[in-house]
C-alpha cells in the first residue's frame, strides 16, 4: 500500500472529528448567549441539547461534565471578544490611539450586543468571584488580561509623552469600572451612556 493512501477508516474518523468540532462550536456559541443572560449557572447539557435539537448523550460525550462545559463556554467567549474588540484595535498605533480603539470596539461590543445579554464577564464574574476553582480562575484571568492590556497601552502613551502623568494601573481599573457601568446602563436602555464613557476615558488621555 502506498504511504499516501490513508488506512481504512481514517476518513470516517476525521469526518467524525470535524463534525464534533462543528457541534462543539455551535454549542458553545449558544452557551455564551445563555450565560450572558442568565450566567453560567443557567447552562445544562440537557438544555443545550434541547435548544439545538441534539441528543443529550451527544452533548455529554463532547463535554463530559458541567465544569468542562463552563470552561469551554468561557473560552469561546474569550475568543469571540478577542475577534470583536482586541484584534481590530491592533490596527491603531500603540498608546493613546490604541486605548481609544479598544474603548470604541468595547462599546460597540456592548451596544450591538455581541452576546445576547451584553458583557459576558459582567454577567458571570459576580457569580464566581467567591467560588474558588477552574471556572473562577479562567474568568479572573481573562479579566486581568483585559486590565493589563489597557494598562500597558496607557503606560506606552505615558512613556511616549502622549498623555499627562497618570497611574496606568489605576486608570485601567477606573476605565474598566466605567465600561461595566456603561454595559449596565445600555441594558437598562440608556443610549447616552457610551458618550459619557468616552468622555471619562478621554480624561485619562489628556495631553501634557
Amino acid at each position: 500500500m502506498s504511504d499516501n493512501v490513508p488506512p481504512p477508516g481514517a476518513a470516517v474518523t476525521d469526518g467524525r472529528l470535524l463534525r464534533g468540532a462543528r457541534s462543539r462550536r455551535a454549542i458553545t456559541r449558544h452557551a455564551v448567549d445563555i450565560a450572558s443572560l442568565e450566567g453560567l449557572n443557567g447552562l445544562s447539557l440537557g438544555r443545550l441539547a434541547t435548544d439545538l435539537g441534539l441528543s443529550k448523550s451527544g452533548v455529554q460525550t463532547l463535554f463530559k461534565t458541567k465544569e468542562n462545559l463552563y470552561l469551554a463556554t468561557v473560552e469561546a467567549a474569550r475568543e469571540l471578544f478577542l475577534d470583536a474588540v482586541v484584534r481590530p484595535a491592533q490596527a491603531a498605533p500603540p498608546g493613546a490611539a490604541r486605548v481609544r480603539a479598544l474603548i470604541d470596539h468595547w462599546i460597540d461590543y456592548a451596544e450591538k450586543p455581541l452576546f445576547t445579554g451584553g458583557c459576558f464577564w459582567a454577567a458571570n464574574l459576580p457569580d464566581f468571584d467567591s467560588r474558588p476553582g477552574p471556572v473562577r480562575d479562567a474568568l479572573a484571568g481573562q479579566h486581568q488580561d483585559w486590565l493589563s492590556l489597557i494598562s500597558a497601552q496607557l503606560r506606552h502613551a505615558l512613556n511616549a509623552g502622549e498623555i499627562a502623568s497618570i497611574d496606568p494601573d489605576l486608570a485601567a481599573f477606573q476605565a474598566d469600572a466605567v465600561l461595566n457601568a456603561t454595559n449596565t446602563a445600555l441594558r437598562l436602555g440608556d443610549r447616552d451612556a457610551p458618550g459619557r464613557a468616552r468622555r471619562v476615558i478621554d480624561g485619562f488621555l489628556t495631553r501634557p
